[in-house]
């Protein structure tokens, strides 16, 4: 796997501080940004703060469809329809990756899922019910489109660079699904469900203009840095296609992708369980007190309504500020594999918390702690993960991580609900049950700092 970044780093030697841009000294307080790079790290942020704001917008166009034309019935069986379907997806993926450039990978899916959009609108326009469609294809869409741009960054950048500069990245997301929920209420009254997508749309096309103007400053940063001698085509490695390996062999023939998409399923799986303990402890609450009169005046849908809203800002606010001010220093003097450790000791101190005194208060602080480590810090680090792997595997290989991996820990978690329900299992014995699958998740997060170290000896 060392062929993945040295070539493209060559002749890229540590700047000095002096000579920083206007840029590189407004995102200095965020991370340490050298001379030369705060314009294309802006661009990456701009980059993945377009996809997400898309994908916050689109997100109330999915409830809309799938509650008028599917039943909200479908979210129970949508994560394993998903999986199931990305068994076929992330295969002809990596077939499509094996014969193209790396900017005509990107335009290619980013042009597909944009001709997706435009499509639903003219069915749409013609009463062709689209809700269950539309709801898995904004499953596969926010996956796959996100681990692509990701993988992007991850080719872009060295191992050294990404572990200061995915920080900055990474805000891009967080204000993405901050702004683009606050948009999205702001837009979809006046311009209705359909109008929404070909307003997804148009920001998709911005972001892939976007990821043309990164790819064209990196060509020319090579060849500024190339020899006459080494300016061809092995000084561009990004200009050929990838290997002829899928996303899939890639993942069960390397042990340290294997335990990354393990540590995936299982994290998603914890993930989600805890959504339920949430929201079962909520609905409990409400109807206890709509029983003894307790509701203040406000319905059942208010009184849910407003304890999700108030949670999610916490959940955001919070992953925002640790975006910012964290994430580039906890990696910084803890290290890829150190950061690894930060979400799984917080849930497994919830869920003990949980356990003992299964109270709202708890489960929601929880949570709350939980959810905006996950978007920050976790997040962050797990695409850090991928600096040191092949080209292949951050593109083939994190795509199906990303999305299949992902996706099938949600699966598991409804499989598990089903089951708790069937044996009538309490609020502390959903939180029992995931703190032993934290145990297994800090065991995959010991195995992956191990595969790192070795990597990064190699690397060094």
């Amino acid at each position: 796997m060392a062929d993945s970044i040295d070539i493209p780093a060559a002749g890229r030697s540590e700047p000095s501080l002096e000579g920083s841009s206007l840029v590189d000294r407004l995102l200095s307080p965020f991370a340490k940004v050298l001379p030369g790079e705060g314009t294309t790290a802006l661009l990456f942020m701009l980059n993945m703060f377009l996809v997400l704001t898309a994908y916050s917008i689109l997100k109330p166009v999915r409830e809309a469809l799938i509650l008028k034309g599917g039943g909200a019935e479908i979210k129970s069986y949508a994560g394993a329809a998903i999986a199931f379907l990305l068994l076929f997806i992330v295969p002809a993926y990596s077939r499509f990756a094996s014969r193209v450039k790396r900017i005509w990978l990107i335009n290619g899916m980013t042009l597909f899922f944009i001709s997706n959009l435009i499509l639903f609108y003219f069915l749409a326009l013609v009463q062709i019910p689209l809700g269950v469609v539309f709801f898995l294809w904004i499953g596969i869409f926010n996956l796959m489109l996100t681990a692509q741009f990701w993988a992007f960054a991850n080719d872009v950048y060295t191992e050294e660079q990404g572990k200061r500069l995915f920080a900055i990245v990474g805000f891009g997301s967080s204000l993405g699904a901050v702004l683009g929920a606050r948009a999205a209420g702001w837009l979809f009254q006046p311009l209705g469900a359909y109008l929404m997508m070909l307003v997804g749309a148009g920001l998709l096309a911005v972001a892939m203009f976007v990821c043309n103007t990164i790819n064209q400053r990196e060509r020319q940063r090579i060849s500024k840095g190339s020899t006459k001698a080494s300016a061809g085509r092995e000084a561009q490695p990004f200009e050929n296609p990838l290997g002829k390996a899928g996303g899939f062999q890639l993942v069960i023939q390397n042990n340290y992708l294997l335990l990354i998409a393990f540590m995936m399923l299982v994290l998603n799986l914890v993930n989600t369980t805890g959504e339920f303990i949430l929201g079962k402890t909520v609905s409990r609450l409400v109807t206890e007190m709509v029983a003894t009169g307790q509701t203040g005046g406000l319905s059942e849908e208010q009184m849910i309504g407003t304890f999700y809203a108030n949670y999610q800002f916490w959940v955001n606010l919070l992953s925002a500020l640790l975006q910012l001010f964290v994430v580039s220093r906890v990696l910084k003097y803890v290290g890829v594999r150190g950061a690894l450790f930060f979400l799984p000791l917080i849930a497994l101190g919830s869920y003990t918390v949980m356990a003992f005194f299964p109270l709202l208060a708890f489960i929601r602080i929880g949570k709350i702690l939980e959810n905006s480590t996950d978007y920050s810090i976790q997040n962050t680090t797990r695409q850090a993960l991928f600096l040191p792997t092949s080209r292949e595997a951050k593109y083939k290989a994190k795509t199906a991580i990303d999305s299949f991996f992902w996706r099938t820990g949600d699966a598991l978690s409804a499989l598990l609900v089903f089951i708790g329900s069937l044996l009538a299992f309490s609020i502390q014995s959903f939180a029992l049950a995931n703190i032993v699958l934290v145990i297994l998740w800090l065991l995959l997060v010991i195995g992956i700092a191990r595969e790192h170290k070795k990597i990064s000896a190699i690397r060094a």
